[in-house]
C-alpha cells in the first residue's frame, strides 16, 4: 500500500519511512453517513464521505474574523457565518448524523464549548465528537501507531504533539503560523518555533526517550506550513531528522477526522480510543 508520506531528509540520512498503519475493513451499513469538520482560523472544511470534501475561506469579506488563533471569537456571527457557506455552496447536510470536529491541542474546556454550541446549530448533529488535530493529522497521513511526533503548522497556529498510538502524551502550541509570514516574521522563525516546541517536550525527563524515538523515526508534518519547502528544509536541519510531510498536508487533519467518524460510527460503545464526546 503506498506511502501516505514523503520524507524530506537531512544529508545524513536518519529515521525510517511511515507507512499505513490502519488495514482496511469492509464495507457497512449504516443509517447516517457521518461528517467531519476542522473549523480553521481561515478555512472551512467539511468531509461528507470519501471525496466529497468542502473547503472554502472562513470569514471572507466579513469586517472581523470569526474564528482567530483557532478560537471561536464571535459565536453568532460564526453560526450565520457557517450557514451562508453551506447555503451558497449548495452542501446539503444530514439532520442528526454523528459529527466528528477537530480542535487545537491544549484547547481550554471553554473554547471547545464555544465550537459545541456553534456546530451544533449549524449541523444539529445526533453526537458531537472532538478530535486533537495532531491526532487527526497522524491518522489522515496512515501512521498513528508506534511513537510519533507530529507537527501541525497552520495559518494562526503551531502545535506540536507526541503520541503513543494515537494517543496524545504530551503537547505544546504557539499562536505562530503562516498566516503571520512578513519581513518580521520568516519561515526560518517559523520552523524555529516548531522545533523549539519539540525541545520543550524533550526538556521533560519523563518524555525524553519517547521524543528520541519519535526523533529517530521522523516526525510528520501538516498543516499549510508543510507545503513550504523553505519551512521544511529549515526543520530538517534544526532538528537534524528525516522530516515526513503528509502527502496532503493542508487536509490530513480533516482526513483523519473523517475516518475516525467512520470508525465512531461502526463503533458507538468504543470511543476511549477514538474520538472524545463533547459534554
Amino acid at each position: 500500500m503506498p506511502h501516505l508520506v514523503t520524507a524530506i531528509r537531512p544529508p545524513a540520512p536518519t529515521g525510517m519511512l511511515i507507512g499505513r498503519s490502519h488495514g482496511s475493513r469492509p464495507p457497512v451499513t449504516v443509517d447516517a453517513a457521518p461528517i467531519a469538520v476542522d473549523l480553521g482560523s481561515s478555512l472551512l472544511r467539511i468531509w461528507l464521505g470519501p471525496g466529497r470534501t468542502l473547503s472554502v475561506p472562513l470569514g471572507h469579506g466579513l469586517r472581523s474574523p470569526v474564528v482567530r488563533r483557532g478560537r471561536i471569537v464571535d459565536g453568532p456571527a460564526c453560526v450565520s457565518e457557517l450557514r451562508r457557506i453551506l447555503r451558497d455552496h449548495r452542501t446539503p447536510v444530514p439532520v442528526g448524523a454523528l459529527v466528528v470536529a477537530c480542535r487545537p491541542v491544549l484547547a481550554a474546556p471553554a473554547e471547545q464549548e464555544a465550537t459545541r454550541r456553534v456546530l451544533t446549530a449549524v449541523l444539529a448533529p445526533s453526537r458531537l465528537l472532538f478530535l486533537d488535530s495532531v491526532r487527526a493529522g497522524a491518522i489522515g497521513a496512515g501512521a498513528a501507531a508506534g511513537t510519533l511526533l507530529v507537527a501541525d503548522i497552520g495559518a494562526q497556529l503551531t502545535e506540536v504533539a507526541l503520541l503513543e498510538d494515537g494517543r496524545v502524551v504530551a503537547a505544546r502550541r504557539a499562536e505562530v503560523g503562516t498566516r503571520d509570514l512578513n519581513h518580521a516574521t520568516t519561515a526560518a522563525m517559523l520552523a524555529d518555533t516548531t522545533s523549539r516546541l519539540v525541545r520543550e517536550l524533550r526538556q521533560d525527563a519523563t518524555l525524553r526517550p519517547l521524543v528520541r524515538d519519535a526523533l529517530a523515526r521522523g516526525p510528520i508534518v501538516i498543516g499549510d506550513g508543510a507545503t513550504r519547502p523553505d519551512v521544511t528544509a529549515r526543520l530538517v536541519a534544526t532538528l537534524g531528522a528525516t522530516v515526513h510531510r503528509a502527502a496532503s498536508p493542508r487536509t490530513a487533519a480533516l482526513t483523519g477526522a473523517g475516518m475516525a467518524a467512520i470508525s465512531a460510527l461502526r463503533h458507538p460503545h468504543d470511543t476511549q480510543r477514538r474520538p472524545e464526546r463533547s459534554a
